[in-house]
């Protein structure tokens, strides 16, 4: 999960700062869940998918298709 949070962020031309802003947190905290120090609540989980166009599934790595869900 770690490398797809972070191949979404880079896809997007950002970096840990920005995305943490839109998050309303820390850069720390951001990084974090980038390493996989820390698991992911499930309302960043939302935030994030929702940013990205991508469902939850794909940010968990259960999926390796991209598109949302409708």
């Amino acid at each position: 999960m770690k490398n797809r949070l972070r191949d979404l962020r880079e896809d997007k031309e950002m970096n840990q700062t920005q995305i943490a802003k839109i998050l309303g947190m820390s850069q720390t905290g951001y990084s974090k869940y980038e390493t996989g120090e820390n698991d992911i609540p499930t309302e960043v989980l939302i935030k994030l998918a929702r940013y990205y166009g991508t469902s939850i599934d794909y940010i968990l790595c259960e999926t390796n298709n991209k598109e949302r869900y409708t």
